[in-house]
């Protein structure tokens, strides 16, 4: 099983992750490292992929991590592999290529258990489908014959006109202005300028390791600065901590849960009102009846699926994790919102009460950055779309009047 969350030592290199727990040995009785790399190397080049084997995880991107999650899957000589959203953080590219290698393995007898909420790859690369809701079987079909409204009824127990709701926000002036921002280390980004509205919802478009997520991060004050000023509001804010970001009116959901700070160990209480703990003082202490109340409006703001604030936050699925995360940071009024792949691994009800909530904070003033590699949804929840290409942030277009092809030439502009 490729699971959505990965779950690697990121200190050791890609060999040791393949063969963790499976070390051969030599004659000798001492680990075959020779042995491991000629196997690493035929699998990765009989599967068509280029890696450095010899590099720590860490330095890998999200992406090239999954890919190795799959390989080590495949190198198993498997009869049934399941994956879990294994697409969740690959470019196309990557996707037609884990597709091939899909049809391959099939072609070889094995068996595949395809779990996503992308409806079009369902459709690309299923025979059959199933569909869960609440824990329990609703719907198999074969794929020739059913369709993408069936499969959406399906999941969410009821019709949805649109795929995402209208865009009815109206942007004000510029409140946030970016201005020449360049990093000091790798991954580089280079003179990156835009300006976003208030009110606006602005997104970041580009394929995997184009620096979208940098840019985040670089505005955040977590990845240092080389060159460039950030304002907000007309005053400098160049951040030298998420600290500091944080206590100026900055959110930042990154594309990875475990790395938004969940407390795996506590319950939805403890994780919605963490970041913001002096709000719930009495006196010197924490009032926990003030923590209740907070968690429970923002279960019922969210639609969070769970018993109450009293559940442990790894008694919910990912998606539900994900609205917990959400509430977190709207209970500090954020003023800017940034988002990285916030709906990544979310069924596609959950994503539409997300899109929902994204542009009623539009609507009320806040300003919305969200990063996204599915293409419609970046074209159906923005106002405008800012493209980077290797660093470079090389065109700002209009969403209501640009078009995918469009957001492929600009991704492409500086490889």
């Amino acid at each position: 099983m490729v699971h959505q969350e990965l779950n690697q030592c990121l200190e050791r290199n890609v060999i040791d992750n393949l063969f963790l727990g499976r070390y051969p040995t030599n004659s000798a009785g001492v680990v075959d490292e020779s042995g491991m790399k000629k196997k690493a190397s035929e699998l990765f080049r009989k599967l068509g992929m280029t890696v450095n084997l010899t590099q720590p995880m860490r330095n890998m991107s999200v992406s090239q991590r999954q890919m190795c999650e799959i390989a080590k899957a495949i190198s198993y000589n498997s009869q049934v592999i399941v994956l879990d959203e294994p697409t969740s953080s690959l470019t196309v590219q990557e996707v037609d290529k884990l597709f091939e290698m899909m049809r391959m393995l099939k072609a070889q007898g094995i068996s595949l258990i395809y779990i996503s909420h992308k409806m079009d790859e369902i459709f690309e690369i299923c025979d059959e489908i199933s569909v869960l809701r609440d824990g329990n079987l609703v719907m198999t079909k074969s794929a020739k014959d059913t369709n993408m409204n069936e499969l959406i009824t399906a999941m969410v127990g009821r019709s949805l006109e649109s795929r995402f709701p209208p865009v009815d926000n109206t942007p004000g002036e510029t409140i946030l202005s970016v201005q020449h921002l360049s990093t000091k280390y790798a991954p580089y980004l280079q003179d990156v300028t835009f300006d976003v509205k208030e009110g606006e919802i602005f997104g970041l478009y580009g394929l995997v390791g184009a620096g979208r997520t940098e840019l985040l991060e670089t505005i955040f004050g977590v990845r240092t600065r080389a060159a460039g000023r950030v304002y907000f509001k007309n005053r400098l804010m160049n951040f030298s901590s998420a600290k500091e970001a944080i206590e100026h009116g900055f959110a930042m959901i990154t594309e990875e849960r475990k790395a938004n700070g969940l407390f795996l160990k506590c319950d939805l209480t403890f994780n919605t009102t963490i970041a913001n703990l002096n709000q719930y003082k009495s006196g010197l202490v924490l009032s926990n009846p003030k923590m209740v109340k907070a968690t429970n409006k923002e279960i019922k703001i969210m639609h969070t699926k769970c018993m109450g604030p009293d559940d442990m936050i790894t008694s919910l699925s990912g998606g539900n994790q994900q609205k917990v995360i959400f509430g977190k940071w709207l209970e500090r009024e954020p003023q800017v919102f940034m988002m990285d792949e916030p709906t990544r691994g979310i069924d596609v009800g959950a994503k539409y009460e997300i899109y929902e909530l994204i542009i009623k904070m539009a609507k009320q003033g806040k300003t919305v950055i969200v990063v996204s590699s599915e293409m419609p949804e970046i074209l159906g929840i923005t106002n405008r779309i800012g493209v980077m290409s290797n660093g470079h942030l090389s065109g700002i277009v209009n969403t209501k009047e640009t078009n995918q092809e469009e957001l492929l030439r600009l991704s492409a502009k500086y490889l």
